[in-house]
Protein backbone atom coordinates (compact mmCIF):
# COMPACT_ATOMS: atom_id res chain seq x y z
CA UNK A 1 0.00 0.00 0.00
CA UNK A 2 2.92 2.32 0.62
CA UNK A 3 3.99 1.85 -3.00
CA UNK A 4 0.42 2.56 -4.16
CA UNK A 5 0.25 5.73 -2.07
CA UNK A 6 3.65 6.82 -3.37
CA UNK A 7 2.47 6.31 -6.97
CA UNK A 8 -0.69 8.36 -6.37
CA UNK A 9 1.17 11.24 -4.71
CA UNK A 10 3.86 11.07 -7.39
CA UNK A 11 1.32 11.78 -10.13
CA UNK A 12 -0.55 14.41 -8.15
CA UNK A 13 2.40 16.50 -6.97
CA UNK A 14 5.95 15.31 -7.56
CA UNK A 15 5.58 14.50 -11.26
CA UNK A 16 2.36 16.28 -12.09
CA UNK A 17 2.11 15.86 -15.88
CA UNK A 18 0.90 19.43 -16.49
CA UNK A 19 2.69 21.68 -14.00
CA UNK A 20 5.92 19.67 -13.63
CA UNK A 21 6.54 17.55 -16.72
CA UNK A 22 4.66 19.91 -19.08
CA UNK A 23 3.06 17.04 -21.00
CA UNK A 24 -0.33 16.94 -22.71
CA UNK A 25 -0.29 20.65 -23.50
CA UNK A 26 -2.69 20.33 -26.46
CA UNK A 27 -5.80 19.32 -24.46
CA UNK A 28 -4.63 21.42 -21.51
CA UNK A 29 -4.74 24.62 -23.54
CA UNK A 30 -7.63 23.78 -25.89
CA UNK A 31 -10.27 22.07 -23.73
CA UNK A 32 -10.06 24.05 -20.47
CA UNK A 33 -12.53 26.77 -21.41
CA UNK A 34 -14.58 25.70 -18.38
CA UNK A 35 -14.07 23.66 -15.22
CA UNK A 36 -16.55 21.02 -16.40
CA UNK A 37 -14.70 20.50 -19.68
CA UNK A 38 -11.39 20.23 -17.84
CA UNK A 39 -12.86 17.76 -15.34
CA UNK A 40 -14.42 15.66 -18.10
CA UNK A 41 -11.25 15.57 -20.18
CA UNK A 42 -9.16 14.73 -17.13
CA UNK A 43 -11.39 11.87 -15.97
CA UNK A 44 -11.60 10.49 -19.51
CA UNK A 45 -7.81 10.49 -19.75
CA UNK A 46 -7.56 8.95 -16.27
CA UNK A 47 -9.77 5.99 -17.24
CA UNK A 48 -7.80 5.36 -20.43
CA UNK A 49 -4.46 5.80 -18.64
CA UNK A 50 -5.30 3.40 -15.79
CA UNK A 51 -6.78 0.69 -18.04
CA UNK A 52 -4.00 0.89 -20.63
CA UNK A 53 -1.35 0.74 -17.89
CA UNK A 54 -2.94 -2.42 -16.48
CA UNK A 55 -3.22 -4.09 -19.89
CA UNK A 56 0.32 -3.16 -20.97
CA UNK A 57 1.72 -4.33 -17.65
CA UNK A 58 -0.04 -7.69 -18.09
CA UNK A 59 1.35 -8.03 -21.62
CA UNK A 60 4.84 -6.63 -20.91
CA UNK A 61 6.52 -10.05 -21.17
CA UNK A 62 4.60 -11.00 -24.32
CA UNK A 63 4.95 -7.86 -26.46
CA UNK A 64 8.21 -7.97 -28.49
CA UNK A 65 10.55 -5.12 -27.73
CA UNK A 66 10.88 -4.04 -31.38
CA UNK A 67 7.11 -3.45 -31.82
CA UNK A 68 6.24 -2.25 -28.34
CA UNK A 69 5.24 1.31 -29.37
CA UNK A 70 2.73 0.17 -32.06
CA UNK A 71 1.41 -2.40 -29.58
CA UNK A 72 0.96 0.29 -26.92
CA UNK A 73 -0.91 2.50 -29.40
CA UNK A 74 -3.26 -0.35 -30.33
CA UNK A 75 -4.05 -1.01 -26.66
CA UNK A 76 -4.58 2.70 -25.92
CA UNK A 77 -6.70 3.20 -29.05
CA UNK A 78 -8.96 0.32 -28.03
CA UNK A 79 -9.73 1.87 -24.65
CA UNK A 80 -10.12 5.34 -26.19
CA UNK A 81 -12.71 3.95 -28.62
CA UNK A 82 -14.64 2.34 -25.75
CA UNK A 83 -14.60 5.56 -23.70
CA UNK A 84 -15.57 7.66 -26.73
CA UNK A 85 -18.61 5.47 -27.46
CA UNK A 86 -19.67 5.59 -23.78
CA UNK A 87 -19.40 9.39 -23.72
CA UNK A 88 -21.36 9.70 -26.94
CA UNK A 89 -24.11 7.46 -25.58
CA UNK A 90 -24.41 8.69 -21.98
CA UNK A 91 -22.85 12.19 -21.90
CA UNK A 92 -23.49 13.71 -25.33
CA UNK A 93 -23.03 17.30 -24.12
CA UNK A 94 -19.54 16.54 -22.79
CA UNK A 95 -18.80 14.52 -25.92
CA UNK A 96 -19.70 17.52 -28.09
CA UNK A 97 -17.63 19.90 -25.92
CA UNK A 98 -14.49 17.74 -26.04
CA UNK A 99 -14.93 16.96 -29.73
CA UNK A 100 -11.79 15.90 -31.62
CA UNK A 101 -9.68 15.86 -28.47
CA UNK A 102 -11.19 12.56 -27.32
CA UNK A 103 -9.67 10.48 -30.16
CA UNK A 104 -6.46 12.48 -29.79
CA UNK A 105 -6.02 10.87 -26.36
CA UNK A 106 -4.50 7.96 -28.32
CA UNK A 107 -1.33 9.96 -28.95
CA UNK A 108 -1.29 11.81 -25.64
CA UNK A 109 2.31 12.01 -24.40
CA UNK A 110 1.25 11.25 -20.84
CA UNK A 111 -0.30 7.89 -21.71
CA UNK A 112 2.46 6.79 -24.08
CA UNK A 113 5.11 8.05 -21.67
CA UNK A 114 3.77 6.11 -18.69
CA UNK A 115 3.28 3.01 -20.81
CA UNK A 116 6.89 3.15 -22.00
CA UNK A 117 8.62 4.28 -18.82
CA UNK A 118 6.60 2.52 -16.11
CA UNK A 119 3.82 0.09 -17.09
CA UNK A 120 6.02 -1.92 -19.47
CA UNK A 121 8.58 -2.48 -16.68
CA UNK A 122 6.46 -2.99 -13.53
CA UNK A 123 3.75 -5.31 -12.18
CA UNK A 124 0.04 -4.71 -12.70
CA UNK A 125 -0.98 -3.19 -9.33
CA UNK A 126 1.74 -0.48 -9.15
CA UNK A 127 1.04 0.32 -12.82
CA UNK A 128 -2.67 0.76 -12.02
CA UNK A 129 -1.95 3.24 -9.23
CA UNK A 130 0.65 4.98 -11.37
CA UNK A 131 -2.00 5.50 -14.05
CA UNK A 132 -4.54 6.70 -11.48
CA UNK A 133 -2.02 9.10 -9.93
CA UNK A 134 -0.97 10.58 -13.25
CA UNK A 135 -4.58 10.77 -14.43
CA UNK A 136 -5.80 12.46 -11.25
CA UNK A 137 -2.88 14.88 -11.39
CA UNK A 138 -3.82 15.72 -14.98
CA UNK A 139 -7.49 16.06 -13.97
CA UNK A 140 -6.61 18.37 -11.07
CA UNK A 141 -4.51 20.59 -13.33
CA UNK A 142 -7.15 20.81 -16.07
CA UNK A 143 -9.93 21.49 -13.57
CA UNK A 144 -7.97 24.29 -11.86
CA UNK A 145 -7.07 25.93 -15.17
CA UNK A 146 -10.64 25.54 -16.45
CA UNK A 147 -12.14 26.96 -13.24
CA UNK A 148 -9.88 30.03 -13.29
CA UNK A 149 -10.59 30.68 -16.96
CA UNK A 150 -14.34 30.22 -16.42
CA UNK A 151 -14.42 32.53 -13.39
CA UNK A 152 -12.45 35.30 -15.08
CA UNK A 153 -14.01 34.85 -18.52
CA UNK A 154 -17.65 34.22 -17.59
CA UNK A 155 -17.99 34.89 -13.87
CA UNK A 156 -19.13 31.32 -13.25
CA UNK A 157 -17.71 27.96 -12.19
CA UNK A 158 -19.43 24.63 -12.92
CA UNK A 159 -22.40 26.68 -14.15
CA UNK A 160 -22.87 28.56 -10.85
CA UNK A 161 -22.38 32.30 -10.76
CA UNK A 162 -19.66 33.31 -8.28
CA UNK A 163 -18.90 36.88 -9.32
CA UNK A 164 -21.06 39.94 -8.50
CA UNK A 165 -23.80 40.97 -10.92
CA UNK A 166 -21.82 44.04 -11.95
CA UNK A 167 -18.74 42.00 -12.88
CA UNK A 168 -17.66 42.45 -16.50
CA UNK A 169 -16.22 39.15 -17.83
CA UNK A 170 -12.73 39.24 -19.31
CA UNK A 171 -13.54 37.41 -22.51
CA UNK A 172 -9.91 36.77 -23.46
CA UNK A 173 -9.70 34.10 -20.73
CA UNK A 174 -12.20 31.87 -22.50
CA UNK A 175 -10.21 32.25 -25.73
CA UNK A 176 -6.93 30.52 -26.68
CA UNK A 177 -4.58 33.20 -25.24
CA UNK A 178 -6.29 32.90 -21.85
CA UNK A 179 -5.06 29.31 -21.48
CA UNK A 180 -1.46 30.43 -21.92
CA UNK A 181 -1.89 33.26 -19.40
CA UNK A 182 -3.43 31.02 -16.72
CA UNK A 183 -0.90 28.19 -17.22
CA UNK A 184 2.01 30.64 -17.09
CA UNK A 185 0.70 32.30 -13.92
CA UNK A 186 0.10 28.97 -12.13
CA UNK A 187 3.56 27.72 -13.08
CA UNK A 188 5.12 31.00 -11.91
CA UNK A 189 3.27 30.78 -8.57
CA UNK A 190 4.46 27.20 -8.13
CA UNK A 191 8.08 28.18 -8.84
CA UNK A 192 7.82 31.16 -6.48
CA UNK A 193 6.53 28.96 -3.64
CA UNK A 194 9.34 26.50 -4.23
CA UNK A 195 12.06 29.17 -4.30
CA UNK A 196 10.77 30.89 -1.15
CA UNK A 197 10.53 27.57 0.65
CA UNK A 198 14.09 26.63 -0.29
CA UNK A 199 15.33 30.02 0.94
CA UNK A 200 13.71 29.30 4.32
CA UNK A 201 15.39 25.90 4.45
CA UNK A 202 12.20 23.89 3.92
CA UNK A 203 12.08 20.61 2.01
CA UNK A 204 10.41 21.54 -1.26
CA UNK A 205 11.25 18.29 -3.02
CA UNK A 206 7.58 17.55 -3.68
CA UNK A 207 7.14 20.70 -5.76
CA UNK A 208 8.41 20.55 -9.33
CA UNK A 209 10.89 17.77 -8.66
CA UNK A 210 9.68 15.31 -11.23
CA UNK A 211 12.23 13.70 -13.47
CA UNK A 212 11.65 13.29 -17.20
CA UNK A 213 14.98 11.44 -17.55
CA UNK A 214 16.34 14.20 -19.80
CA UNK A 215 19.33 15.11 -17.64
CA UNK A 216 21.09 16.86 -20.54
CA UNK A 217 18.37 19.54 -20.79
CA UNK A 218 17.31 19.49 -17.13
CA UNK A 219 17.96 22.54 -14.97
CA UNK A 220 17.14 20.90 -11.64
CA UNK A 221 20.54 20.43 -10.04
CA UNK A 222 18.92 18.97 -6.90
CA UNK A 223 17.41 16.07 -8.83
CA UNK A 224 18.35 12.73 -7.29
CA UNK A 225 19.00 11.24 -10.73
CA UNK A 226 21.27 14.18 -11.56
CA UNK A 227 23.18 13.61 -8.31
CA UNK A 228 23.48 9.90 -9.03
CA UNK A 229 24.63 10.67 -12.56
CA UNK A 230 27.18 13.20 -11.22
CA UNK A 231 28.42 10.72 -8.63
CA UNK A 232 28.73 8.05 -11.31
CA UNK A 233 30.69 10.44 -13.52
CA UNK A 234 32.93 11.41 -10.61
CA UNK A 235 33.59 7.76 -9.82
CA UNK A 236 34.38 7.09 -13.48
CA UNK A 237 36.70 10.13 -13.57
CA UNK A 238 38.44 9.01 -10.38
CA UNK A 239 38.84 5.48 -11.69
CA UNK A 240 40.22 6.84 -14.94
CA UNK A 241 42.59 9.16 -13.07
CA UNK A 242 43.75 6.33 -10.84
CA UNK A 243 44.29 4.16 -13.88
CA UNK A 244 46.31 6.93 -15.53
CA UNK A 245 48.41 7.38 -12.36
CA UNK A 246 48.98 3.64 -12.09
CA UNK A 247 49.93 3.53 -15.77
CA UNK A 248 52.38 6.38 -15.30
CA UNK A 249 53.85 4.68 -12.24
CA UNK A 250 54.23 1.43 -14.15
CA UNK A 251 55.86 3.28 -17.03
CA UNK A 252 58.25 5.04 -14.65
CA UNK A 253 59.08 1.74 -12.94
CA UNK A 254 59.71 0.13 -16.34
CA UNK A 255 61.98 2.98 -17.39
CA UNK A 256 63.83 2.82 -14.07
CA UNK A 257 64.22 -0.95 -14.36
CA UNK A 258 65.47 -0.60 -17.93
CA UNK A 259 68.01 2.02 -16.88
CA UNK A 260 69.23 -0.21 -14.06
CA UNK A 261 69.55 -3.15 -16.43
CA UNK A 262 71.47 -0.97 -18.88
CA UNK A 263 73.73 0.21 -16.07
CA UNK A 264 74.40 -3.37 -14.99
CA UNK A 265 75.15 -4.41 -18.57
CA UNK A 266 77.55 -1.47 -18.96
CA UNK A 267 79.28 -2.39 -15.73
CA UNK A 268 79.58 -6.03 -16.82
CA UNK A 269 80.91 -4.92 -20.19
CA UNK A 270 83.46 -2.65 -18.52
CA UNK A 271 84.54 -5.44 -16.17
CA UNK A 272 84.87 -7.87 -19.07
CA UNK A 273 87.03 -5.36 -20.96
CA UNK A 274 89.23 -4.89 -17.90
CA UNK A 275 89.51 -8.64 -17.49
CA UNK A 276 90.40 -9.04 -21.14
CA UNK A 277 93.06 -6.36 -20.90
CA UNK A 278 94.50 -8.00 -17.78
CA UNK A 279 94.46 -11.35 -19.57
CA UNK A 280 96.26 -9.80 -22.56
CA UNK A 281 98.91 -8.33 -20.24
CA UNK A 282 99.41 -11.68 -18.54
CA UNK A 283 99.78 -13.40 -21.94
CA UNK A 284 102.38 -10.81 -23.01
CA UNK A 285 104.31 -11.26 -19.74
CA UNK A 286 104.17 -15.01 -20.13
CA UNK A 287 105.46 -14.78 -23.68
CA UNK A 288 108.28 -12.54 -22.52
CA UNK A 289 109.21 -15.00 -19.77
CA UNK A 290 109.15 -17.91 -22.24
CA UNK A 291 111.31 -15.88 -24.64
CA UNK A 292 113.79 -15.05 -21.88
CA UNK A 293 113.94 -18.69 -20.83
CA UNK A 294 114.58 -19.77 -24.40
CA UNK A 295 117.25 -17.06 -24.79
CA UNK A 296 118.92 -18.13 -21.57
CA UNK A 297 118.80 -21.77 -22.64
CA UNK A 298 120.36 -20.92 -26.01
CA UNK A 299 123.04 -18.87 -24.28
CA UNK A 300 123.79 -21.78 -21.91
CA UNK A 301 124.05 -24.18 -24.83
CA UNK A 302 126.38 -21.82 -26.69
CA UNK A 303 128.57 -21.38 -23.63
CA UNK A 304 128.70 -25.11 -23.12
CA UNK A 305 129.61 -25.71 -26.75
CA UNK A 306 132.44 -23.20 -26.57
CA UNK A 307 133.82 -24.87 -23.44
CA UNK A 308 133.87 -28.26 -25.11
CA UNK A 309 135.69 -26.80 -28.16
CA UNK A 310 138.44 -25.32 -26.03
CA UNK A 311 139.07 -28.65 -24.36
Amino acid sequence: MNNAKERLLNGLFKENPTFVLMLGMCPTLAVTTSAMNGLGMGLTTTVVLALSNVMISMLRKIIPDKVRIPAFIVVIASFVTIVELLLEGFLPSLYDALGIYIPLIVVNCIILGRAESYASKNPMLPSLFDGLGMGLGFTMALTIIGAIREVLGAGEVFGYRVMPAGYVPISIFVLAPGAFFVLACLTAIQNYIKIQGEKKGKDMSKIQSGCNCDCMNCGDMACSNRKEETETKNVAINVKAEGRVNSEKKEEATIERTEKQKQVVDELFFISEVKMKEADIEVVDLEQEVSEIQDNKEMDEETKGEGETEE
